[in-house]
């Protein structure tokens, strides 16, 4: 069922001004809860002159949902070379492009990026729409220290960039913050556990939806809650900095030497 949402009040206090000819609109989307659109996401979407989806289907059924109908222009990773130039095309035409993803803040480990350097690098106008953010709103509920913090997205596949990757994110001394799958989030956590038992971590599923859930607590405690049954899911994962002692022990070995080099 599609829910029509209408104007808010024109306060005259509070100017609402046009969107901007040649301009690239990066609009945040629900993450889950379809109730964290916000009201400044919603106007961009009904005036822009079309929307860069990553999945045109599930774009459609988010704008159905709010009862707005606007072209669609597929944008993902496997085509965002060909379709940045269209999109850079359309800008210097003059008109107005919002880019979403399929949830959350594009450029976060989603498409967008590329094009928006492409914009960056050929003068023309871009434009954040701030709003859900997966990275963020985990990292907040975390527990975790948050004055300084590293995001890596998604770890490697092969094997031995993997081990890098890992062996710096354990050496790290602010908390780190991931995504990984669920086919892969018990294979994770239990490398982490036998590289650093007691390293804090706080994962969290399904964040804003009806089955969102959260494990925090030692590794080999959170390795040991996930064997006993396997979540569906994409994860954010955060882990949390060494102790001063785990900082030493891991600053007198080098991890890197028994690494495979595939």
């Amino acid at each position: 069922m599609s829910t029509v949402l209408p104007e808010p009040p024109v306060d005259a206090a509070v100017p609402r001004p046009p969107l901007v000819p040649g301009t690239l609109y990066l609009v945040a989307t629900p993450i889950g809860n379809l109730e964290d659109i916000t009201l400044r996401a919603l106007r961009v979407l009904r005036e822009c002159d079309a929307v860069c989806a990553e999945d045109t289907r599930h774009t459609g059924q988010l704008l159905t949902h709010f009862g707005i109908r606007k072209p669609l222009l597929s944008y993902h990773k496997f085509n965002e070379a060909r379709r940045s130039e269209e999109v850079l095309e359309r800008l210097r035409g003059g008109q107005r492009l919002a880019l979403v993803t399929d949830a959350g803040t594009p450029g976060i480990s989603d498409p967008g990026q590329r094009v928006v350097a492409a914009c960056v690098a050929a003068g023309l106008r871009v434009e954040p729409v701030p709003g859900a953010c997966a990275l963020v709103a985990a990292l907040t509920a975390s527990g975790l220290p948050t004055e300084a913090f590293r995001f890596v997205g998604f770890l490697p596949v092969k094997s031995g960039q993997r081990a890098r990757m890992l062996a710096a994110i354990l050496a790290a001394d602010e908390t780190v913050v991931l995504y990984e799958s669920p086919y892969r989030i018990e294979k994770l956590v239990t490398e982490i556990a036998a590289a650093a038992p007691d390293r804090t971590l706080a994962l969290a599923r399904e964040i804003t939806k009806k089955f969102e859930e959260w494990l925090r607590g030692p590794a080999h405690a959170v390795a040991a809650d996930l064997q006993k049954r396997p979540r569906k899911g994409e994860f954010v994962v955060m882990i949390g900095p060494p102790t001063a002692a785990e900082a030493n022990r891991l600053k007198s070995s080098d991890p890197l030497e028994t690494e495979s080099p595939t």
